[in-house]
């Protein structure tokens, strides 16, 4: 079973994202066992800066992240895929042996250029920007959509 980290800079604090990440992750039991790791973000006024806020949010995400896996970076510059095209690339990597799968989702400053280089690759959702808590729902549906694509099961139309 493939394992799937999603590391997200900030926490949810409005009860409807928590519900709506719950049910996706609940929904993907059966598929992947995935896991949230929530990293603080960090204020640039109290980190003497922006850069040094994304440099020790960059800290945090590399050291979240599991010895091996492939890592994922969600930002807008990133390949855009069709939900199809995503559920092709999943299986792709899973027959290439790639059973190990984190995503990042940075703070509202982006992320550090160390992060930017552990990244096996970049995938977007588009030219807009999200709000780190949609892009985590997002985030989730379209793994489990991508599942359910994979496997032929009804959900994606």
């Amino acid at each position: 079973m493939t394992k799937i980290t999603v590391i997200a800079v900030g926490k949810l604090k409005e009860k409807f994202w928590t519900a709506a990440c719950d049910e996706y992750l609940k929904r993907l039991r059966p598929y992947a066992k995935v896991a949230v790791a929530e990293i603080a973000d960090v204020d640039p006024t109290r980190a003497g800066g922006i850069e040094a806020a994304r440099e020790r949010e960059g800290e945090a995400i590399l050291n979240a992240a599991p010895e091996g896996s492939r890592v994922i970076l969600m930002a807008i510059e990133g390949k855009q895929r069709s939900s199809v095209d995503f559920s092709r690339h999943l299986d792709e990597l899973a027959l290439r042996g790639t059973s190990d799968l984190t995503f990042v989702i940075g703070g509202s400053d982006g992320v550090s250029d160390a992060v930017r280089a552990r990244a096996d690759e970049t995938f977007s959702f588009g030219p807009i920007t999200l709000p780190h808590n949609l892009a985590r729902v997002v985030l989730l549906e379209q793994i489990y959509r991508a599942y359910k694509i994979s496997r032929g099961e009804p959900y994606h139309k």
